[in-house]
């Protein structure tokens, strides 16, 4: 790949994230969404969040990553519905993680 293909490539990358940012608030006057569209939008966004986290906490590559990784993120989870604060939710699980990976947890 040449310079200058990356440049186009950059360029083209560049005018469609602003062309799609732009058309947001010139087309919502005129573009009418049902509030079902709008909640099941909003539904999608959550449910697309959900899985990467999900594929994150099991997977490493393509393998799978140990229960260490998955149980600090299930304390993180249930600190974070418990409405704790962000700083104790992230500590709390790389500490699980950690401790348990130090006791030979995978």
């Amino acid at each position: 790949m040449t310079a200058a293909s990356l440049v186009v490539a950059t360029v083209v990358l560049g005018v469609g994230t602003f062309a799609f940012r732009f058309a947001g608030p010139v087309l919502r006057s005129r573009v009418e969404i049902s509030p079902r569209l709008e909640r099941l939008m909003a539904m999608a966004a959550i449910v697309l969040l959900a899985a990467l986290v999900g594929i994150a906490a099991f997977l490493d590559g393509q393998e799978f990553a140990g229960i260490a990784r998955p149980a600090g993120i299930a304390v993180g989870g249930v600190l974070a519905w418990h409405k704790k604060p962000f700083v104790v939710v992230v500590l709390a699980a790389a500490g699980t993680a950690a401790v348990l990976r130090l006791l030979g947890v995978p």
